[in-house]
């Protein structure tokens, strides 16, 4: 397997959902509702995805672009449609330059919503902070893409899940976790990064954890669980895409562990073919974090955005938790631009508007979300997590807020906006 095709399970895999078998609402609610069409001056936005190179990774972006269709067709911000300019980077640095200057450079867009891209947030932090553009992505994956002023991401990225999960199993075991493994693949600003919140958490508890990461192009499953289990490990996070994590897994099932060592994941494992994949022997055995709430959940704003993806969609377009992510960036956009004098919208008004956002509720957030104008952005760092039973993921009903020690500069940042607990 190589690099480029692991960076693309793990990111890929990351946050699925199913969406099978919910009830869609009548209705697709956007904008001003008023039924009536925009057709006035158009409002230039653009977005960055990955079309074409290891795997289509545009998800989120298509989910913005049915979100706008349906603003579009309910009266546009004021009158005003938007233009929804969503271009395909290729996986590629580079490309992904090349896109984020003819979208803000040549197309003149006001900002960047739903982006979906593992290279962008590397490649394009010069050109967004340069020119003062903001970036309300909806999938943030690699490091970069959650310390940046200009770019905020609605999910909440691997750190935060890894840490999440484990300390639900500990929450869960109170006193008896004392010691944690956490195995990633050593893919540079990601791997060991997603793995260092939960260490750091369980050593604050006074406990210990070790980091184990492996050439995931020659991953010798067999040989990370036993050198895991060397350090006596209270629990094991499998920090992985699923296609890594089933023969982690079916080692550890040779080995005997599910009885000896609770087993966690982020939400890469959060995919509706993970319990089916590792087998009955995980039933009840196997904690896996979510980043946003579950996809069958039924609640109004999950209702909507598979209404709006139904009307205004396409029927291949994913109904998973990267669209979720990608409606979320359009609607918390959308609804900044509502509130605009729809003559004087340009970059620098929408830039202001955007980081003036310090509580946005939705029910597919646990949390307010909020830009504000801090140096980074992580505002969603809380949700549930799931467990394996009878074949499935299903969902505790409890949000669990992240204590991972990296997010203490947000926290104290949240304070100051008035919406810290």
């Amino acid at each position: 397997m190589s690099l480029r095709n692991t960076i693309l399970g793990i990111v890929t895999a990351a946050l699925l959902g199913c969406a099978g078998g919910v009830a869609h609402a009548a209705d697709a609610k956007c904008g001003a509702t008023t039924g009536k069409a925009a057709t006035g001056e158009p409002i230039v936005i653009g977005g960055i995805v990955s079309v074409t190179g290891p795997d289509n990774f545009s998800s989120s972006g298509l989910a913005a672009a049915a979100y706008f269709k349906c603003l579009n067709a309910n009266g546009g911000v004021n009158g005003r449609p938007i233009k929804y300019q969503m271009e395909d980077d290729g996986w590629n640095p580079e490309q992904s330059s090349q896109v984020a200057a003819k979208l803000i450079r040549d197309q003149k867009a006001v900002a960047l919503v739903g982006n979906m891209s593992f290279v962008d947030c590397g490649a394009n932090q010069g050109i967004y902070e340069k020119e003062d553009i903001m970036v309300i992505a909806g999938v943030g994956v690699p490091r970069d893409c959650f310390f940046q002023k200009n770019y905020a991401p609605t999910n909440a990225g691997p750190r935060v899940s890894n840490t999440k999960a484990v300390m639900d199993v500990a929450q869960t075991y109170p006193g008896k976790i004392k010691r944690v493994v956490c195995i990633a693949p050593n893919i540079p600003n990601l791997g060991e990064w997603s793995c260092s919140g939960a260490v750091a958490w369980i050593k604050k508890q006074g406990g210990d954890g070790k980091i184990i990461t492996f050439d995931p192009g020659s991953l010798d499953a067999t040989s990370v669980v036993l050198e895991a289990m060397a350090f006596k490990p209270d629990v094991i996070s499998v920090g992985t895409p699923k296609g890594l994590a089933v023969p982690i897994f079916a080692a550890a099932e040779e080995q005997g562990l599910a009885d000896k060592v609770h087993f966690t994941g982020p939400a890469s494992l959060y995919n509706p073919d993970f319990p089916r994949a590792i087998g009955k022997y995980w039933d009840g055995k196997v904690t896996v974090d979510m980043e946003l709430n579950a996809a069958d959940a039924g609640t109004p704003d999950m209702l909507n955005w598979l209404a709006v993806m139904d009307k205004y969609g396409q029927a291949s377009d994913p109904r998973d938790t990267f669209s979720q992510a990608g409606y979320l960036a359009a609607r918390v956009t959308a609804e900044t631009l509502l509130k605009m004098d729809a003559a004087k919208i340009d970059r620098k008004s929408v830039t202001a508007a955007l980081r003036n956002i310090k509580r946005f509720e939705s029910d597919m957030w646990c949390s307010p979300w909020y830009v504000g104008d801090g140096p980074r952005h992580n505002a969603n760092h809380a949700g549930p997590v799931s467990f394996v039973k009878d074949g499935k993921l299903v969902a505790k009903p409890v949000c669990i807020e992240s204590e991972d020690p990296e997010l203490d500069d947000v926290h104290a940042y949240e304070k100051t906006i008035g919406i810290a607990k």
